[in-house]
């Protein structure tokens, strides 16, 4: 990316970083090795309070961190032109992309995604009475050894981390450890590569715009360039989160937002750059079945706290998603709360 900045990445003036930036001492840090009915408790707690928390002592390996991390610099120094042979389009939707828009904004960033069962199924179109199932396989670089090797590990062991985590958020919502297993039988999840290259124009841009991720969680390896910014519950503030070595940062998403039947809330965040570091970080965003209709679970709903969203088919929803990434939309994108019952 050059020194001239092309307008589309420039951000409306609300929605530009501050100079000054709190940074978050609040985000709660939780140690996975400790006792089950503490963790159950911290876990219960950051979800309703912050939506956002960070776990140490995770049991993912440091070698599947730094293989993949290592893998993803080989790969986002490549040439462009090599970069571009396995750029996702319309068709194969898994692959490199340096154009996405987040809010109808360009995001100042570089992506590679797959997803972690290879093929995965989704249906075919967004059409409702389209019943047909279309089959995504991941876009591997021809000439890079150990990629894609790299990137399978790190996927199965975050798929391991993920499967504890909804363990322990079941049973913090008063719902036995296994109660969201079947919802991944034929999950839809993905992971993503981000690289956000040294930006001359840092105050006017952002890495990814303000959003909130429309997975059930999400499970962040970040490097140790500080950027990921979240909206505060208590006060709107945007809190800079620090890089804790070795820690996952977990955010809930919409929906387990709807599950959980706005019990855990979903929270706003975003990504600054800067005009002297690159930075690095690997979301896994975990995803149910596409044939799974998302709606508030029914032990958690009664005549007092009515379900406040009705059925949405999940892999309507993210198709729909999907194909708003290659055409700029004049309007919102489909979003969970379309789906909120009115008062």
């Amino acid at each position: 990316m050059g020194t001239e900045v092309d307008p589309a990445f420039i951000q409306a003036p609300e929605n530009r970083p501050k100079p000054t930036i709190a940074e978050a001492r609040g985000i709660p840090l939780i140690d996975l090795s400790g006792p089950i009915d503490h963790l159950v408790r911290e876990i219960g707690g950051a979800c309703g309070e912050w939506g956002f928390f960070q776990v140490i002592n995770h049991g993912l390996p440091k070698e599947a961190h730094r293989k993949i991390e290592s893998a993803a610099k080989e790969f986002f120094a490549r040439p462009a032109e090599e970069k571009r042979r396995v750029r996702r389009d319309e068709v194969k939707v898994l692959g490199y992309y340096d154009t996405e828009h987040t809010k109808n904004v360009r995001d100042w960033k570089e992506v590679f995604d797959f997803t972690v069962d290879d093929p995965t199924l989704v249906p075919a179109s967004s059409d409702p009475d389209d019943n047909q199932v279309a089959t995504w396989t991941n876009h591997w670089p021809e000439n890079l050894p150990g990629f894609r090797e790299a990137c399978e590990e790190y996927a199965q062991e975050v798929q391991k981390l993920s499967t504890k985590l909804m363990e322990l958020i079941a049973l913090s919502l008063g719902l036995s450890a296994n109660r969201f297993s079947g919802y991944f039988k034929d999950q839809t999840t993905a992971i993503r590569l981000n690289h956000y290259p040294p930006c001359p124009i840092p105050h006017l841009t952002l890495g990814v715009g303000q959003h909130k991720d429309i997975s059930v969680l999400s499970v962040l390896a970040q490097d140790d360039v500080a950027g990921l910014q979240v909206k505060r519950k208590t006060d709107g503030e945007w809190i800079l989160v620090k890089p804790t070595p070795d820690a996952f940062i977990v955010n809930v998403g919409q929906i387990l937002q709807v599950w959980s039947n706005d019990k855990y809330e979903s929270v706003e965040h975003r990504v600054m750059v800067n005009s002297e570091k690159e930075r690095l970080s690997i979301p896994f965003f975990l995803y149910p079945a596409h044939y799974t209709m998302v709606k508030p679970l029914e032990e958690l709903t009664d005549e007092q706290n009515p379900a406040k969203y009705r059925a949405c088919n999940w892999g309507k929803f993210f198709i729909t998603r999907k194909g708003s990434n290659f055409r700029k939309l004049g309007v919102e994108n489909i979003q969970f709360h379309h789906f909120r019952v009115s008062k």
